[in-house]
């Protein structure tokens, strides 16, 4: 039989019947029975695979980070703010409680937590984070900047991050299964209808289009005229270096060289996006 140790340990191996232990200074064991999912958490989908892994984990070594919990409406009733995954792995494992930490916390804060943990870990699909943005912006009134310094990224990203809510289904769909990344779901916004978002996804994943490719089949089909030669090879510096400059400034850009220079074009697509630019810059700017 695998063994339970650590932090996993049943229970009832601590104080037989009892619902809560009291244990090393703010840490505490409470019956997994009485903690409900935390109504903020923004992670909507969990792969099976790695729940099954970290069940393995949990039965051999124990529960390893408590979890995060709130008291609830109801005496003896708690709400889970931050550990989504441990607790459904725990009861997958079979046991009967769960290390926690018990917090007093507002709707807000629960939001905020259960997000900055996902967000730390990498555990959000774009998607989700995006609506988590979209909570604390309209529910909780807070700027973009504002959720920026929460969770420790750039105002540019986290707008950048929202505007894929204005995304069709079909396009939120591909981005979600992993058919397309966050780079092509981006470049689609650039064009104006539904029918031609849905229209270059479709030769994105018939064709495995690479996010620049993406980018200059959405200019083609925004009627813009095409920079490159198609037959011209982009020297591969030149396209680490595009690469590396849209991560940090979460937008297309292009960079053109020649013997005696070059250019370099930073693309927006609206007035926000325009005046977030300019404040990245300029305060990068001013860093220095």
């Amino acid at each position: 039989m695998a063994k339970k140790g650590g932090l996993g340990r049943g229970l009832e191996a601590l104080i037989p019947g009892s619902d809560v232990v009291p244990h090393e200074g703010n840490l505490t064991f409470v019956a997994i029975e009485k903690i409900s999912p935390n109504p903020r958490q923004p992670r909507r989908d969990f792969n099976p695979e790695e729940l099954s892994e970290l069940k393995a984990s949990v039965l051999e070594y124990g529960v390893l980070q408590p979890l995060i919990i709130s008291p609830g409406k109801n005496e003896d009733e708690y709400i889970l703010i931050a550990g989504e995954r441990r607790l459904q792995a725990s009861r997958l494992a079979g046991l009967v409680s769960v290390p926690v930490v018990i917090r007093e916390t507002t709707d807000m804060e629960k939001l905020e937590l259960a997000l900055i943990e996902n967000v730390q870990r990498a555990d959000l699909n774009p998607l989700e984070e995006a609506e988590a943005y979209r909570q604390l912006a309209e529910e909780f009134n807070l700027s973009h900047e504002a959720i920026a310094r929460k969770v420790g990224k750039s105002r540019v990203a986290v707008s950048n991050t929202l505007r894929l809510l204005k995304l069709p289904d079909i396009v939120k769909n591909a981005l979600i299964e992993g058919r397309i990344s966050e780079g092509h779901a981006r470049a689609l916004l650039a064009l104006t209808t539904s029918e031609a978002q849905a229209a270059v996804l479709k030769t994105i994943t018939a064709h495995e289009l690479s996010v620049r490719q993406t980018e200059e089949l959405v200019r083609k089909y925004s009627g813009e005229r095409l920079v490159n030669n198609p037959k011209t090879s982009i020297p591969p510096e030149v396209v680490d270096i595009e690469e590396r400059l849209r991560n940090s400034l979460g937008t297309k850009v292009a960079l053109r060289t020649g013997k005696k220079g070059g250019s370099l074009t930073i693309y927006y697509y609206s007035n926000e996006e325009l005046d977030l630019l300019l404040d990245r810059l300029i305060d990068e700017k001013n860093s220095l």
